[in-house]
């Protein structure tokens, strides 16, 4: 396996990858961080969200230790994986870099200043340098990622696609969740609703949520929280209550083998949408026979690959 994706992909960086990521991120809706002074408001907003150092993660001369939502639950996931592969923490050695922190080296469509970027130190031990960089090429095969072996200082530059990430894991806690019945007698997760509202699928918004914490408390995707709530980005607001649609007839994204239908959301493009499923927008417009400009609410098949 490590031999086949070795050949498949490198872990060279290229102007395409970043102006990818860069337009990644404008189409997502995320802020542009310029100075520090603009990090306390958008963490009190819930768009960044602070990463921790823990039992799996380390943190090493982070001076803005904060990520969206999506970076937060990458490192999660990867940190617990890495150390049950080696035995030893995940080192991130940046997160959130405001523009005017950028070092002098950093590229101008740089995405660290949106907090969708992280960069991990290369491990010493190869057992472990192998096992990293073989799960995010893998990651980037799968076109959820996009990771770059910097050299000066060395590191390992990701740049999650919160999207695209989002709906990955979304399906493998679907799966999960289908092949592990819960057990005779366990309790079901309880949905948090606004105290006293007079809709009791709505929700009031509280210090530290993030779309992403409320989709899995309430059973619903990311997706179509956007959809109900017509938001464009990850942006919410302490006190802003949420319509939390019907999971079971609401659904924005629906799955049938590999033929998705997408219903269009407010800032949605066809090539934000062409990336977040792995297809082209000459193929999304051919197949739906469309032109440049979507509708929202207007519904499109999607082929993945």
């Amino acid at each position: 396996m490590a031999a086949s994706l070795a050949q498949a992909q490198t872990l060279k960086g290229s102007p395409t990858s970043v102006e990818k990521q860069y337009r990644l991120a404008q189409s997502y809706g995320f802020s542009f961080i310029k100075t520090a002074s603009e990090v306390a408001p958008n963490v009190e907003s819930g768009e960044l969200h602070k990463v921790s150092p823990g039992r799996y993660i380390e943190l090493h001369d982070v001076s803005y230790p904060y990520a969206v939502s999506e970076t937060r639950l990458f490192l999660d996931r990867l940190s617990q994986q890495y150390h049950a592969a080696c035995g030893e923490k995940l080192i991130v050695t940046s997160l959130l870099r405001p523009v005017s922190n950028q070092p002098a080296n950093a590229v101008a469509l740089s995405v660290h200043p949106t907090g969708l970027a992280v960069d991990l130190r290369i491990p010493a031990k190869w057992k472990c340098r192998s096992w990293l960089e073989n799960t995010l090429l893998s990651l980037e095969k799968e076109r959820v990622l996009d990771v770059t072996r910097e050299r000066r200082p060395a590191h390992y530059h990701v740049a999650v696609y919160a999207r695209q990430y989002e709906t990955r894991v979304a399906a493998l806690n679907a799966k999960t969740r289908q092949q592990t019945p819960p057990a005779s007698g366990q309790p079901t997760r309880e949905v948090a609703v606004s105290s006293g509202s007079a809709n009791p699928q709505d929700y009031t918004v509280r210090k530290g949520d993030s779309l992403w914490e409320i989709a899995t408390r309430t059973g619903v995707s990311v997706a179509d929280l956007r959809t109900a709530n017509e938001l464009r980005g990850n942006r919410i607001n302490v006190g802003q209550t949420l319509r939390i649609p019907d999971a079971a007839n609401n659904s924005n994204l629906q799955v049938a083998n590999e033929i998705i239908t997408y219903r269009v959301n407010r800032g949605d493009t066809l090539w934000a949408i062409a990336n977040r499923y792995g297809t082209s927008v000459k193929k999304l417009r051919q197949v739906n026979n469309t032109g440049k400009v979507l509708k929202v609410g207007q519904v499109l098949t999607i082929y993945r690959g």
